[in-house]
């Protein structure tokens, strides 16, 4: 007869009818539980709205940065602005083409050290293999004077900034002369 329990050995939980009887530790423990549960959620839904937030701050700052990283050149910018205007202005005084010529050379020397500061740099081409990361071939030139693929003129510069090419050489390539 051990094996059957009697109605006063009945373990502390009793299903009866779908309903679950537990002790008050249980009780307690799984309102703990739930108290933790909400807690968690809670700091979840909180550090989903500060996520978000920060989200648009970012971009709100990642537009302001946008907006104004370039002020700084443009400042720069200005004061070669203000040597063409001197240039212009000593030109209608003076009416003297060569003042105003070497002033512009002086003016677009400048302007090229500055940008070449700024981390813009030429793209090498004529004389050199043709390279379609680099160059934009408008023609070709059937020729034994100049190596195949080689650029046998440079139609507009070509430039890299900082390592990347934002404008490509336009260029004409040698062509091996076709035989008649």
């Amino acid at each position: 007869m051990a094996e059957h329990k009697h109605d006063h050995e009945q373990e502390p939980k009793e299903i009866k009818k779908n309903k679950i009887l537990l002790t008050a530790e249980e009780f307690k423990a799984l309102e703990d539980k739930a108290k933790k549960c909400d807690e968690y959620f809670d700091r979840l839904l909180r550090l989903q709205a500060d996520f978000d937030n920060y989200k648009k701050r970012l971009e709100k700052e990642r537009i302001e940065f946008i907006k104004f990283a370039n002020e700084e050149i443009i400042a720069e910018i200005l004061q070669i602005l203000d040597d063409f205007e001197r240039a212009v202005d000593a030109g209608k005084i003076k009416h003297d083409f060569e003042v105003l010529y070497k002033g512009i050379e002086m003016i677009y020397k400048d302007f090229k050290e500055f940008l070449e500061q700024k981390g813009l740099k030429e793209i090498e081409a004529e004389g050199k293999p043709f390279n379609p990361n680099e160059h934009e071939a408008m023609m070709q030139e059937e020729t034994d004077k100049h190596p195949e693929d080689y650029i046998v003129e440079e139609f507009q510069k070509g430039y890299t900034f900082n390592g990347r090419v934002i404008r490509p050489s336009k260029v004409k390539v040698a062509k091996k002369p076709t035989k008649k």
